[in-house]
């Protein structure tokens, strides 16, 4: 039965802080504080004398909170309620929970009053019972993962018997504070809750009861729903008497009163909702996306603040693959959102040996199992085609364009990528494995993937014993850093990524190794190169992708005694199986067998073939020819067949067989600028999407086999797509329009009849033209007119990368296409979502998506080692993307490949754009 504590033997802290020097405003705070205050010292609530319920508002420092909640612990016999509400820090390193004072500062959890400390006085006082409200709001900064299992194992450890804890949020989301609204979500219910009672309800209001109305409340908004934790009979405790209640007999029947939730409250992550409108506008609700919790409608970092400074440096600007890795967030431990503390390995992968490292046992392609030897597609399910161990013979590649550069620090071709893998190795690389198994990290020079320490900021690397350069001579730590390090002299050799300068040294201290005053020319400080066989990277903040930009060419070793600079592009110094023969810029390239390299050195490369040879020609029409000629074996670009030589591939069966048809980790899509009239508006913006006929875009892009219908913005190779998730009804419709819910929304724009606006394409490329063409069918088809501007593509990234010459131009609709460097979120998403990145010129973020949510999701998301967890942040980025309305995805793109009769180890694999994986080829004689 339902106990009322005794109000003069009982106790309240009521904290709170609204204003704070450095961090965003939360004006309903202070509301909060006032509004609770009163309710429970109301005769008809709990009756709490004024003098026993002590608030503190905007506290200045953690010796003043806890000076107050002491005192009030020593008094308290009966019950001691303590309450919170404002921004939370989070200690990095043991993930313990800070509350936000007037002067705290974002990742400067010491400026903050440790919840292990308030808790402990609490649990020190003489009072029975303790509850503990905590409406934490983390500002979108602090992000934490756990299960709910593991929730019940730490709030297990620091609980007694007698203690009731109820959190606004789960460890996965936000505390809200929504416009409009004078509390903060979680305590505008309770308080509600509080002055109106439960019609039918008990004459007391138990925490149990309590909990499971603000719970039903809360689900009932689609809002983060709130936590509890109890020891003994806590549960019974009765907080307030019911102001709905009304003795038997009196007035009408009440209505029926459920103690509990329609259903008992699931495991947070298994309870999704809708997620939020962007910019605080109604949007229809889309599929759920399963295990992802849901975005917060509204978080204080809305609120108007300076805008959040860009990384140093800034991204690569007039680069197309280029994407800045140095923003990842300081907080890189997962947070209980009720408060408690959970420190938690960086390294959770179910593969890792008892050092905590991965182990380095990849499969070779070599020992693959045996597969089909030819069919349409076979390459792309997942089969290795032809598996032969058979070596010899010469391996013919095919090219419309030479290399940009064979320099492994200057390449920015996706498919020189997969070739320099012959001739330059890394400490890491992906598993010679089909589709997606693929996406793997594996050692390559190392012995393991990294040791990694110091909260996900240090990596460490053991070489392997026996790698050698083609001279013969050993390859060391200090050759693979200074490899690295030539990124710095983008002056003298430019070309490539920068990533790696932008993680490791985001200020740009470092001038290369050619300006480098140092003795052995290595003195970049963010890499450590103890002895020959050691090498640690130390980077500033933590970044999840980080391996993933060494398993690229720019992070290869290069001889300081070989590297001839700009030159070194026409002869690189091998670490791989083959090394340069023959090269005649623009003509042809021969690569030999490297005599020194030795084979159990490296477990990735099967180095079959005897010589690889490319061969330059522009006529891509004629290379087709000479691929279906058996004169070549593959294409090196892989960009795919078009035209007529895709017709004549499709049209027998014998050459048919020989086609692949993958995924290439790109995206068609249209961005919807918010600076261009009446795009500004989302329901505008949402008009589009709905009155696209994706279908007909897809024909006009060249059919079923340029791409799949895409019904949001993650293409299936990225982690963090989800199949089900389709928020426009486009998988339903199979791509066609729904010109019902078009009018609806353009009515709620304020444009019922319509609008005008201007479809911006490149010149050079007929398929985007024939997709602008169509959507252009499609949108006037519910009253949206629209010009089409065929702008000169050479010129085109250069127009759309400024965001007032868009504007100027009233280019509401721009369609290009997409792709990431490594298949994460973080290299797909962020240049085109993080409103840090959008700058006047060179702005890759077209739509000018500006959502404060977005950005620290990114940060929380970068910091994360977990790929499957931050996966699921990029997941919500996408849904936020998807509610905004700030792109219209058309097509994930496919590609169509052709491998040629005498190729063996044939597979498409995902990092390599969907690419063959040039490494484990070989040819039969």
């Amino acid at each position: 039965m339902a106990v009322l504590p005794d109000p003069a033997a009982s106790r309240a802290v009521l904290i709170g802080t609204s204003r704070y020097a450095h961090l965003e405003q939360i004006p309903a705070v202070a509301n909060n504080l006032s509004a609770l205050a009163a309710a429970l010292c109301a005769p008809g609530s709990w009756g709490l004398a004024p003098e026993h319920c002590t608030v503190i508002e905007d506290p200045g420092t953690a010796v003043e909170v806890l000076e107050a909640v002491r005192t009030a612990a020593e008094e308290a016999t009966d019950t001691l309620l303590v309450y919170f509400a404002g921004h939370g820090l989070v200690e990095p390193r043991r993930g313990e929970l800070f509350l936000g004072l007037t002067g705290s500062m974002q990742h400067r959890s010491y400026t903050g009053l440790p919840y292990g400390t308030l808790r402990d006085v609490v649990l020190d006082g003489r009072a029975g019972r303790q509850v503990m409200l905590l409406d934490c709001c983390f500002s979108g900064r602090v992000l934490g993962f756990m299960s709910a299992a593991s929730a019940e194992v730490v709030i297990d450890q620091v609980e007694i018997e007698g203690t009731y804890l109820l959190a606004s949020v789960p460890d996965t989301s936000f505390a809200l504070a929504p416009p409009g609204e004078t509390h903060t979500a979680f305590t505008g219910e309770l308080l509600r809750l509080l002055r109106e009672g439960v019609p039918g309800g008990p004459e007391l209001l138990d925490l149990d009861t309590v909990y499971a109305q603000v719970y039903a409340a809360l689900r009932a908004k689609g809002r983060p729903l709130p936590q509890k934790r109890d020891r003994n009979t806590a549960g019974g405790l009765a907080l307030a008497r019911n102001a709905a209640w009304a003795p038997p007999g009196f007035g009408p029947p009440p209505p029926p009163y459920d103690h509990e939730p329609t259903a008992p409250p699931p495991p947070y992550g298994h309870e999704p909702t809708q997620p939020p409108p962007y910019d605080h506008e109604p949007t229809p609700p889309p599929t759920p996306l399963p295990a992802v919790p849901p975005m917060p409608t509204w978080s204080p970092m809305a609120l108007p603040s300076p805008a959040p400074l860009p990384s140093p440096g800034g991204a690569s600007r007039g680069r197309r693959r280029a994407v800045t890795y140095g923003l990842a967030g300081a907080l890189v431990v997962a947070l209980v959102a009720a408060g408690v503390p959970l420190a938690m390995s960086w390294m959770k992968g179910s593969s890792k040996d008892d050092s905590g490292q991965h182990p380095s046992k990849p499969k070779s392609s070599g020992e693959a199992k045996p597969g089909p030897t030819s069919g349409y597609n076979a390459a792309a399910k997942g089969a290795v085609v032809n598996a032969s161990t058979k070596p010899g013979g010469t391996l013919k590649f095919i090219s419309r364009n030479d290399a940009d550069y064979w320099d492994p620090q200057r390449t920015y071709y996706g498919y020189i990528w997969n070739f320099s893998r012959y001739y330059a190795r890394q400490l890491v690389t992906y598993a010679p494995k089909p589709g997606k198994d693929g996406a793997e990290l594996v050692p390559d020079l190392a012995e393991k993937t990294a040791r990694v320490t110091n909260g996900g900021k240090t990596y460490t690397y053991t070489l392997r014993q026996g790698i050698t350069w083609e001279d013969g001579s050993p390859i060391t730590s200090y050759d693979i850093k200074y490899g690295i390090e030539r990124v710095w002299a983008q002056d003298e050799i430019p070309g490539g990524p920068i990533f790696l300068q932008e993680t490791l040294d985001p200020d740009l201290t470092y001038k290369g190794p050619y300006k480098d005053n140092s003795k052995d020319k290595l003195g970049l400080k963010a890499i450590g190169t103890p002895n020959d066989r050691t090498i640690v990277f130390n980077l500033p903040k933590p970044n999840g992708d980080f391996e993933r930009m060494l398993a690229t060419p720019s992070g290869s070793p290069v001889k300081k005694e070989k590297d001839t600079k700009g030159k070194y592009t026409e002869k690189p110094f091998s670490s791989g199986p083959y090394k340069f023969g023959y090269y005649q810029p623009g003509k042809s390239l021969e690569l030999v067998r490297n005599a020194q390299w030795k084979r159990p050195s490296d477990p990735i490369r099967t180095a079959l073939p005897d010589r690889i040879t490319v061969d330059v020609n522009g006529d891509e029409q004629a290379n087709a020819r000479a691929l279906f000629s058996g004169q070549y074996d593959l294409d090196l670009g892989s960009s795919g067949l078009t035209g007529a030589a895709l017709t004549k591939a499709r049209s027998g069966s014998d050459l048919s067989a020989r086609l692949d048809n993958p995924y290439t980790q790109g995206l068609v899509l249209a961005a919807l600028p918010r600076s261009v009239k009446p795009l500004d508006n989302v329901h505008c913006r949402k008009a589009v999407l709905y009155a696209a006929d994706r279908e007909n875009m897809q024909t006009a892009s060249g059919g079923v086999l340029s791409g799949d219908i895409a019904p949001h913005m993650l293409p299936p190779t990225v982690t963090g797509s989800d199949s089900s998730y389709d928020p426009y009804e486009t998988g339903e419709k199979r791509g066609k329009p729904n010109a019902t819910k078009a009018e609806a929304e353009l009515k709620a724009c304020g444009k019922p009849n319509g609008f005008t606006t201007t479809i911006a394409v490149r010149n050079n490329r007929p398929a985007d033209v024939a997709v602008a063409e169509s959507l252009r069918s499609s949108l006037e088809k519910v009253g949206i007119a629209t010009d089409i501007d065929q702008v000169d593509g050479a010129q085109y990234g250069v127009t759309m990368g400024a965001p007032e010459a868009v504007k100027k131009k009233g280019y509401g609709i721009v369609i290009y296409r997409w792709g990431p460097d490594v298949p994460t979120g973080q290299s797909f998403l962020r240049l085109l979502a993080d409103s840090r990145f959008i700058e006047k010129t060179g702005n890759l973020n077209v739509a000018e998506v500006d959502d404060p949510t977005i950005d620290h999701l990114f940060d929380t998301a970068i910091a994360e080692q977990d790929p499957g967890r931050a996966g699921s942040d990029y997941a919500q980025i996408n849904r936020r993307i998807s509610d905004s309305a700030a792109y219209l995805p058309i097509l994930f793109q496919k590609s169509v490949l052709w491998r040629g009769s005498r190729l063996t180890n044939v597979y498409t694999s995902d990092p390599w754009q969907g690419g063959y994986d040039y490494v484990s080829l070989g040819v039969s004689k």
